[in-house]
């Protein structure tokens, strides 16, 4: 990576489906994926709820549509019965346990929802390993959040 290039590794990079989809695993570690050369793991994305998979106290799958791709989403709610959680403060998973549930009850078939979370590859495919999620209310949500996918887009990420 080229010293001038500012680093977009540790920020959410916000981008629209079809963005997301052209992305390609870095082959030494299957956290970090290439955008047009750059090195990303996080994003923002926003759209749709299209579909909904709901098992209670496991995780939450679902899939949101932008108009440009649906993007799989996973939403872990087994914080507390987990060993890959097990060595954080009981306290700190708590609070991220009770807040995993607060975003699973807001997920809903058809509400607009803005999800940050890190890249990930299962069985071949993308997804969206969750962090937060906020229920949009401002019906500009979509047009102003595909404005700044496509400014973001010529300014840093392909420009």
């Amino acid at each position: 990576m080229d010293q001038q290039t500012p680093s977009l590794l540790h920020i959410h990079v916000k981008l629209l489906g079809f963005s997301l989809q052209s992305i390609t695993p870095w082959p030494n570690n299957p956290s970090i994926f290439y955008l047009n050369g750059k090195r990303i793991s996080r994003v923002e994305i926003l759209g749709v709820v299209t579909s909904r998979d709901y098992k209670p106290n496991k995780f939450l799958r679902f899939t949101l549509d932008d108009g440009t791709h649906s993007i799989t989403c996973i939403l872990w709610l087994n914080h507390l019965t987990s060993p890959f959680f097990a060595s954080r403060q009981p306290a700190t998973l708590r609070v991220i346990s009770d807040l995993a549930k607060c975003f699973a009850d807001d997920i809903q078939f058809g509400k607009v929802a803005r999800v940050r979370g890190r890249v990930s590859s299962y069985r071949g495919d993308l997804q969206v390993t969750v962090s937060d999620v906020v229920i949009e209310r401002d019906p500009d949500a979509e047009t102003l959040h595909r404005l700044d996918c496509i400014s973001l887009g010529r300014r840093c990420y392909f420009g």
